[in-house]
């Protein structure tokens, strides 16, 4: 346990910046499971109405630091080939 002022300051304020984190993870776990699920039961329709919700997560995240830019950006492009691939294979 912190003994000095500052440090049970810090304990608190990285309790809410995981709190933080952990919501955001969530958030994009659940959100890619969701798409992935609909990606592998080939339900091109909604997939493609789940994507912006996904990009909408990790948009987020990103702005808000959880990721890196480029994290939510490979993420993205890997999202739209996924389905790309069981469009064509309709």
């Amino acid at each position: 346990m912190p003994i000095t002022t500052s440090a049970k300051k810090a304990l608190r304020g990285s309790q809410k910046k995981h709190a933080f984190n952990m919501r955001s993870k969530k958030a994009i776990d659940t959100t890619m499971k969701k798409f992935k699920k609909l990606v592998a039961e080939k339900n091109v329709k909604d997939a493609t109405a789940t994507l912006p919700a996904l990009f909408q997560v990790l948009d987020k995240a990103s702005k808000t630091g959880y990721i890196k830019p480029n994290h939510a950006s490979r993420n993205k492009s890997r999202a739209i080939a996924l389905l790309k691939t069981i469009e064509g294979k309709k």
